[in-house]
């Protein structure tokens, strides 16, 4: 994944330019890459939510578009793809990150296992795989 984020910047602090040293990642080792993160992110959902929910946001957005979408360019993707009962997490996840809002999710623990569970299928639906769970 860093690979391709370098290559999609195209520039260099120093030396020759990204793409003349590095080839582009296959598309299927990124989608690899990115479903590879999934179980892991699932343990970290009561612990660092802001980060779990950005992070499926990026990962769901990357699968469809094949670009790697900042944490917040990822959220409006999603944002946009959601409907209304799986917003509001997100909403709030991306105004933490922003730093426009305290992080506290006490008032939507429901809402984000929810929110994951509806994320994750959308995951599996475009890639095709369980990505590390049973649905």
């Amino acid at each position: 994944m860093l690979i391709t984020m370098v290559l999609m910047g195209g520039s260099s602090v120093f030396g020759p330019a990204a793409g003349e040293v590095l080839e582009p990642v296959p598309r299927e080792d990124l989608r690899a890459a990115l479903l590879d993160g999934v179980p892991g992110l699932l343990g970290e959902v009561e612990t660092d939510t802001r980060n779990v929910l950005l992070t499926f946001a990026r990962i769901w957005s990357t699968l469809v578009t094949g670009r790697i979408w900042s944490k917040d360019e990822a959220a409006s993707w999603a944002l946009a793809r959601l409907p209304v009962e799986h917003r509001a997490v997100l909403v709030r996840a991306r105004s933490i990150y922003l730093g426009l809002e305290d992080e506290r999710w006490d008032d939507l623990q429901d809402a984000v296992w929810e929110h994951v569970g509806y994320v994750r299928r959308q995951i599996q639906a475009v890639s095709g795989s369980g990505v590390g769970y049973s649905g």
